[in-house]
């Protein structure tokens, strides 16, 4: 396993740095960019008003998320289209060798 280093990253337009290996990094991009989408789709809802607020119902609706899918009540649709973005990220990097 490869030594942890900065990863510079950016969540709505804040830039934050994160360290990581080089096997966490494509784990790390996914997630951040999978957050900064979630909380995008909040601020744009126009209900919730300040990064702060936004951060912490995002927080909420994952950890909500991840515990129907704990306890069964999986979202088939969410599945399918995470399993999309992966295959899509897997023809893209064998495209490049």
């Amino acid at each position: 396993m490869s030594q942890s280093k900065p990863e510079d990253v950016n969540i709505m337009g804040r830039e934050f740095t994160v360290s990581c290996t080089d096997e966490e990094r494509p784990g790390l991009i996914n997630a951040v960019d999978f957050l900064d989408k979630k909380m995008r789709d909040i601020r744009d809802g126009g209900k919730i008003i300040g990064v702060e607020r936004i951060a912490i119902m995002a927080a909420l609706n994952l950890s909500h998320e991840l515990l129907n899918a704990k306890s069964g009540n999986v979202d088939v649709g969410d599945i399918k289209r995470r399993i999309s973005q992966m295959q899509d990220q897997i023809d893209k990097a064998c495209a490049v060798k």
